[in-house]
């Protein structure tokens, strides 16, 4: 019995490092569009700036991904023209946005009356020419959540897509 269990598991072992063999990787040719340029655009999608996260409890929040998780946060940071108080979250290669309500005309206060404990609220991607990517958007029927672009939080211009139009995920474009 033994044996045959010492036989079986040198066979998955060789079976597992066959598993693992180099996967050969893809470059794409000079000649070929970048993956991440809409064909025909005049502008470029970029990196995933950040997830925001709406939160009941801004204190408890930042105190679970500083002390519990050991994250770099910043102290609290109002924003009364966005109706937010935010803690950013220093992941290395990317950041978290913990929103919590500031007023009573907070858009994230609707958002935590539906979901109580709190969620993602949205993504933000940047883009190379957000004004290009509005125009661009627009003609592919994409709605935005405001007629203009606007200052986001790190002081770039932004601009919210519909969530029926993207997957249902609230996306923000922000100029890099």
């Amino acid at each position: 019995m033994a044996r045959a269990l010492r036989a079986a598991a040198g066979n998955a072992i060789g079976l597992f490092s066959r598993l693992q063999a180099p996967i050969p990787t893809l470059r794409a040719s000079s000649t070929s569009q970048p993956l991440d340029q809409v064909a025909g655009s005049l502008w470029n999608l970029g990196r995933l700036n950040h997830v925001a996260i709406a939160v009941p409890d801004l204190e408890k929040a930042a105190a679970f991904y500083k002390n519990i998780l050991g994250a770099q946060v910043s102290e609290a940071v109002p924003l009364p023209e966005h109706g937010v108080s935010v803690v950013f979250v220093n992941l290395g290669n990317t950041k978290m946005e913990l929103l919590h309500p500031l007023g009573r005309d907070s858009p994230i206060a609707g958002f935590l009356q539906k979901n109580k404990a709190g969620g993602m609220h949205h993504i933000c991607i940047e883009v190379d020419n957000i004004n290009a990517a509005v125009m661009d958007l627009k003609t592919k029927k994409i709605r935005s959540l405001s007629e203009e672009v606007k200052t986001g939080a790190h002081g770039k211009p932004v601009i919210f897509l519909h969530p029926k139009d993207c997957g249902g995920v609230l996306v923000e474009l922000e100029q890099a």
